[in-house]
């Protein structure tokens, strides 16, 4: 009642976070550390032999990643929050279908996580993300 803190906007801001640190690192290691060539040169070859057209991947994996570093840099302040989950959305299904063509979707350690987190976000009503850029600025 009293309360300053608000516990279920604390969990969304808390899930929000976590979600973006992963997202960002995700994308930080894809595009400084291992760079787009060496992601590249992992799946090329499996995403070849399975039919995926080679002029496929390297446009898709640029883009992949840079939506995982910028999104993730915008869900830990809440920035544009809904417009990062989409797109962060439709990325995992491309890594999806990407991960089954290359290996059993079931391996779902790194996916999984992932997914549940964007999925609480989106399934949580926007108006519960008080702790966030958007709701100071009243961008939702």
């Amino acid at each position: 009642m009293g309360h300053i803190l608000n516990l279920s906007s604390f969990a969304v801001l808390l899930v929000r976070v976590l979600l973006g640190i992963l997202f960002l690192f995700q994308g930080y290691e894809k595009i400084f550390k291992f760079k787009i060539s060496g992601v590249e040169s992992v799946y090329k070859s499996d995403l070849i032999k399975r039919g995926i057209p080679a002029f496929l991947i390297r446009p898709s994996i640029i883009i992949s990643s840079w939506i995982e570093f910028v999104c993730g840099i915008l869900l830990i302040p809440g920035l544009f929050t809904s417009y990062a989950l989409m797109l962060l959305g439709l990325n995992l299904i491309g890594a999806a279908v990407a991960f089954s063509v290359v290996r059993a979707m079931w391996d779902m350690q790194y996916f999984f996580p992932r997914f549940l987190f964007l999925v609480f976000l989106l399934i949580v009503p926007s108006a519960s993300d008080i702790y966030s850029l958007d709701n100071l600025f009243c961008l939702k």
